[in-house]
């Protein structure tokens, strides 16, 4: 039998019930219903050759990347071949779109096509997919990169973590950009950031502010007793903790519900967002005009760290427990 979790059984019986109503065979409704039904088309339709490039164990070790599963990178490429490469059919081009298209939400695509054009010359271009496991046969995720991207299908496969494991994104509409960042699709997510440093009172300000952005890099968990920088949002007022709330949303709003539902899960585990920090850095403040460019929300097992200097450059990095390792 294979591997049937949370996500697939909930996804699964609405494909089913949609049968009841159009007549349509249960195998056909959950086959176009879900990101990960189409990886596994996109598997079962590889040829041999297709398959020894692009198919890995589960935990398949690289010599010099460690567990290539959960790499993740600025700009990096998991395999050879790219999306629009004669090594594909345009056939199993349109299944990596559709995987795509079901992982992000679509009032994202438009943004995020726009991102991909300005950074790597848009969508397939030089992008890269792997596929770890076997797809209906145990744990399985497909992995895609490039410049600015690292994202995740997973179906739950792996263990404790939001997304199936870290992730990446940015953009570089140009690569020295101005301190309003025009046309950066993801500049509204350090707005909303800022907006709520505007709520803090002096000491609290004072608190926040940090002298020196981290290694962008270092995005691994710290755990419950680790030493956070910035200001505890449990030291905020109800009405700055609901702008906290509102910076969540608003970082997670590209992706599917049902990755936003694990964030959210794993973030309760650790004791929710008042078990975070808050940091703003001020040693790159692009224009010295008091918004802050490079910032990070941090928790035990919860780093979403934000470097908009010269560009932007986003690293998250999400579980449920802090012993899961970052390969960084």
């Amino acid at each position: 039998m294979g591997h049937l979790n949370r996500r697939s059984f909930i996804q699964t019986a609405s494909a089913g019930a949609a049968c009841l109503l159009t007549g349509a065979s249960v195998s056909q409704a959950k086959e176009a219903s879900t990101p990960e039904s189409m990886v596994k088309v996109l598997y079962d339709g590889l040829s041999t050759v297709q398959r020894e490039v692009l198919c890995f164990e589960w935990d398949h070790i690289d010599s010099s990347l460690g567990l290539l599963r959960t790499r993740v990178s600025n700009n990096w490429h998991v395999t050879e071949p790219t999306i629009n490469s004669d090594f594909f059919t345009q056939e199993q081009r349109q299944q990596v779109r559709t995987i795509f298209e079901g992982i992000i939400r679509p009032e994202w695509q438009t943004r995020i096509d726009k991102q991909l054009k300005d950074d790597a010359g848009g969508f397939g271009n030089s992008q890269n997919i792997a596929l770890f496991g076997k797809p209906g046969e145990g744990k399985y995720e497909l992995v895609m990169t490039g410049r600015h991207m690292t994202l995740r299908c997973d179906g739950n496969s792996a263990d404790h973590v939001a997304f199936g494991g870290p992730l990446f994104y940015g953009h570089a509409p140009r690569f020295n950009e101005k301190p309003d960042h025009p046309g950066n699709v993801y500049w509204e997510q350090a707005l909303a950031a800022n907006k709520v440093y505007k709520m803090l009172d002096g000491k609290q300000q004072k608190i926040a502010e940090v002298s020196k952005t981290p290694r962008e890099q270092s995005s691994g968990f710290k755990g419950k007793d680790g030493n956070f920088q910035g200001i505890s949002v449990s030291q905020l007022s109800d009405d700055q903790k609901e702008h906290v709330q509102k910076v969540l949303q608003k970082l997670i709003e590209p992706y599917r519900q049902s990755d936003q539902d694990e964030v959210l899960a794993a973030l309760k585990v650790q004791g929710g967002l008042d078990a975070c920090h808050l940091a703003f850095f001020t040693d790159q403040d692009l224009g010295n005009d008091g918004v802050w460019d490079n910032w990070r929300l941090e928790g035990p097992s919860f780093v979403w760290h934000y470097r908009g200097a010269p560009h932007v450059h986003v690293w998250v990095n999400v579980a449920s427990e802090a012993s899961v390792k970052l390969n960084a």
